[in-house]
C-alpha cells in the first residue's frame, strides 16, 4: 500500500472497502488522518498536519453500494509524519493484520506482532495494543472464553452422542454453576486400553494458559509398539490433592463400567502426594511408581551434575541387586550430597530391580508427549483444547489402524526387534538342559539359569520386560520351543489392533449441536459459568510440582543471641526476659 495512489472516479465496492483502503493507504505512507465526516453516504477527510494541502472526498453511489472518489485534492507535503504509531493502527485494524497469521499460528506472540507490522508498515505501536488485538483475534476465531465454558454441557452431549458409552461430565459449583471440573474418556480409549495397551497408567498435568487459567490432568498408556495411548482427561480449576482424588475416582468408575475384573494397574507420577494417596484410595490392588524423568530432572536441577543424572538412570534400569549398588557407589563417589538426597525415595519406587510389580521396561510416563498435543492450545477457550484432544486422537486412532494392517509378524514392530536381536545372541550361547523346564546358557563371560515353566531367567531381564531374553530364547531353540508364545501378550500385533480396533467419531461443528439444544431445551438446563478466578498480570509461572519440592526440609533459623532455633535475634525474648528480671530486682 506504500505506492497507493488515488484517483478522482475510482470505486469501491462499498463504504467499508474505502474506509480499510484509506486507512491502509495513511498508514503505510506514513501521514495521519483527520477525518472532518464519515457515514454511510459520504466521507470527507483531510492531512492531519497543519498547512498539508491534502484532501479526499468520496460519496456513495446512488442506488448501490459503490463508493467512489469525488474529489482529490493536493500532494503531500507533510513528508512521514508518524513513526511512532498512528492512529489508524487502532487494535480492529491489528486484528485484521493478524487475522490469518492467528489461523496458521496460535502461538503468534505480540513481540511478533510488533515486528511484523514495524516491518510491513514502519510504524511502531505499543505492546499492550499487540496484546490486546491478539486476545480479540482469537475470541474471534475460535470463541470467547466465557462462551467456551457455556458450551461445554452441549459439547459433552454431543460427544456421548455421537460416540456411545463415552464419559463427558461437567462439574459445577455455587448456585450460580461456575465451572469447577470435567472429565472426558471416550469410549475407543476405555476399550482400547482394557483390551490392547499394557496394564501401565501414566498421570499428570499441565496448565493452561487462557483467561480463566486451570490445570488438564491426564492419564495415558503404552500400547503393544510402546506409542502413547491417551486412556482419560479433564480440567480442573485448580489442581489440589482433592482435585486428584476426584480424577481417580472418575477413572475408576470408566473402567469399571467396561469390565467384569479390575486389572492390576501399575501407576506412574512425578511424585505429587495428592496422586499417591489417590491411587492408594481409588485402586488399593495397583501399584505407584516415581516417573523417572521427573526425578532424574529434579535431581539434576538441586545438583547440577550431568553424570548424576546419567548414573541415576543406569541404576533404575539395573537388573540385578548387585548392579543396582554398584550404580549407587558410583553416584556415592561423585556426590555424597546427592546420594544423601536420593535416600529420601525408596528404591521400591522408581529402580526396576526393587519395584514389586513389572513395569515392561517403562520408566518413565508419556505424559509429557500427550501434553505437546495442546501446547498451542493452551490459550484458547476450554471447549477448544477438549476439540483439540478430539482431532488428535480421531487421526492417531485411524492412522495406526491403517498402519497396523500391513505388520505381518506376531509381535509388533519394535518387541519383534528385540526377539530378533535376541535370537542373534542366542545362536552364540551354549544350553545344557537340566529337566524338562530348567536349562543352563553359558555364554563368554556369564552363565544363567532360565527356567521355561516359571518364566523367568537369572539375568531378570525376562520377568522385568515381559519379552523373553537371549538367554531364554536360546533355551527355546534348544527344545524347539516357539518364542513367542513365552511373550507377554501385550506385545503381539493382535493386542495392537485390540487397542485401536474401536473408532472415534466427529463431532458436528457448533451450528449443528446448537440448532439441537435450541429444539430440546428443558428446565433442568443449566448454563455453566466460568470460574471466579483469573489469569493474574504479569509473567506466568511455568515451574510444576516436582518431587524435591514435596520433601525438600525446610530451612531453619537459628538466633545468634540466645542460640535457640526457630527465630531470629530480632524476635529473640531472651532478652525481654532478663530486662524483666532486672526490672523486678531494681524494684525490690
Amino acid at each position: 500500500m506504500e505506492g497507493q495512489t488515488f484517483v478522482v472516479g475510482q470505486e469501491f465496492p462499498d463504504v467499508k472497502a474505502f474506509r480499510n483502503a484509506i486507512k491502509e493507504a495513511a498508514i503505510a505512507q506514513h501521514f495521519e488522518l483527520r477525518i472532518i465526516k464519515s457515514d454511510l453516504i459520504r466521507y470527507f477527510a483531510k492531512c492531519a498536519t497543519d498547512g498539508c494541502p491534502w484532501r479526499i472526498r468520496a460519496v456513495k453511489l446512488p442506488n448501490a453500494p459503490t463508493f467512489t472518489i469525488r474529489s482529490l485534492e493536493g500532494t503531500h507535503t507533510c513528508g512521514r509524519n508518524a513513526h511512532n504509531g498512528h492512529h489508524q493502527a487502532s487494535v480492529d485494524w491489528i486484528v485484521s493484520f493478524i487475522e490469518e497469521r492467528l489461523r496458521d499460528n496460535i502461538n503468534y506472540k505480540p513481540k511478533d506482532i510488533l515486528h511484523d507490522i514495524h516491518k510491513q508498515y514502519g510504524i511502531t505501536i505499543p505492546y499492550k495494543q499487540a496484546w490486546r488485538a491478539k486476545e480479540r483475534g482469537l475470541a474471534a476465531i475460535y470463541g470467547s472464553s466465557e462462551e467456551g465454558y457455556c458450551l461445554l454441557p452441549s459439547y459433552c452431549e454431543q460427544i456421548k452422542k455421537t460416540n456411545p458409552g463415552s464419559i463427558a461430565e461437567v462439574f459445577t459449583t455455587g448456585v450460580d454453576h461456575r465451572f469447577q471440573r470435567l472429565f472426558v474418556s471416550f469410549y475407543a480409549s476405555i476399550c482400547g486400553f482394557l483390551n490392547g495397551c499394557l496394564p501401565i497408567v501414566g498421570l499428570g498435568g499441565i496448565q493452561l494458559k487462557s483467561k480463566y487459567l486451570g490445570t488438564l490432568l491426564s492419564a495415558t498408556s503404552f500400547d503393544a509398539d510402546g506409542g502413547l495411548f491417551p486412556l482419560a482427561f479433564g480440567v480442573v480449576d485448580v489442581e489440589t490433592d482433592e482435585s486428584w482424588m476426584w480424577f481417580l475416582s472418575e477413572l475408576h468408575k470408566a473402567l469399571e463400567m467396561n469390565t467384569e475384573n479390575m486389572p492390576e494397574l501399575t501407576f506412574l507420577s512425578d511424585g505429587h502426594k495428592g496422586i499417591a494417596d489417590a491411587v492408594r484410595r481409588k485402586f488399593p490392588n495397583s501399584l505407584h511408581a516415581f516417573c523417572m524423568r521427573h526425578l532424574s530432572e529434579s535431581i539434576g536441577k538441586e545438583f547440577k551434575n550431568s553424570r548424576l543424572v546419567h548414573l541415576l538412570w543406569n541404576a533404575a534400569y539395573a537388573t540385578t541387586m548387585f548392579g543396582f549398588k554398584e550404580k549407587m557407589a558410583e553416584i556415592e563417589e561423585v556426590s555424597p550430597e546427592a546420594a544423601k538426597w536420593l535416600q529420601q525415595f525408596h528404591p521400591s519406587l522408581w529402580a526396576l530391580v526393587y519395584f514389586e510389580g513389572t513395569r515392561y521396561g517403562h520408566l518413565s510416563s508419556n505424559i509429557e508427549e500427550f501434553n505437546t498435543w495442546i501446547l498451542e492450545a493452551r490459550e484458547l477457550p476450554i471447549i477448544q483444547v477438549i476439540a483439540t484432544i478430539h482431532i488428535r486422537l480421531m487421526a492417531e486412532f485411524e492412522e495406526r489402524r491403517f498402519k497396523s494392517n500391513s505388520w505381518f509378524s506376531v509381535l509388533a514392530p519394535s518387541a519383534e526387534k528385540h526377539i530378533l536381536e535376541a535370537i542373534g545372541h542366542a545362536s552364540t550361547y551354549q544350553v545344557l538342559r537340566s529337566d524338562q523346564v530348567e536349562f543352563e546358557v553359558l555364554s563368554a563371560d556369564r552363565s544363567d539359569i532360565v527356567n521355561i515353566g516359571t518364566r523367568c531367567c537369572s539375568c531378570r531381564d525376562w520377568q522385568l520386560y515381559g519379552i523373553p531374553c537371549s538367554h531364554a530364547v536360546a533355551a527355546f531353540i534348544s527344545c524347539r520351543k516357539d518364542v513367542y508364545a513365552f511373550t507377554e501378550k501385550y506385545f503381539t500385533v493382535a493386542s495392537y489392533r485390540e487397542a485401536y480396533a474401536e473408532q472415534i467419531y466427529p463431532i458436528p461443528g457448533k451450528i449443528e449441536w446448537r440448532k439441537a439444544d435450541e429444539a430440546c431445551v428443558d428446565d433442568d438446563t443449566r448454563v455453566v459459568r466460568p470460574p471466579k478466578f483469573r489469569r493474574p498480570p504479569g509473567r506466568p509461572e511455568k515451574k510444576r510440582i516436582c518431587v524435591e519440592d514435596l520433601n525438600r526440609e525446610k530451612h531453619t533459623v537459628h538466633c545468634s543471641r540466645c542460640n535457640q532455633t526457630g527465630h531470629y535475634k530480632t524476635t529473640c525474648k531472651a532478652e525481654t526476659c532478663k530486662t524483666e528480671i532486672m526490672d523486678s530486682i531494681e524494684q525490690f
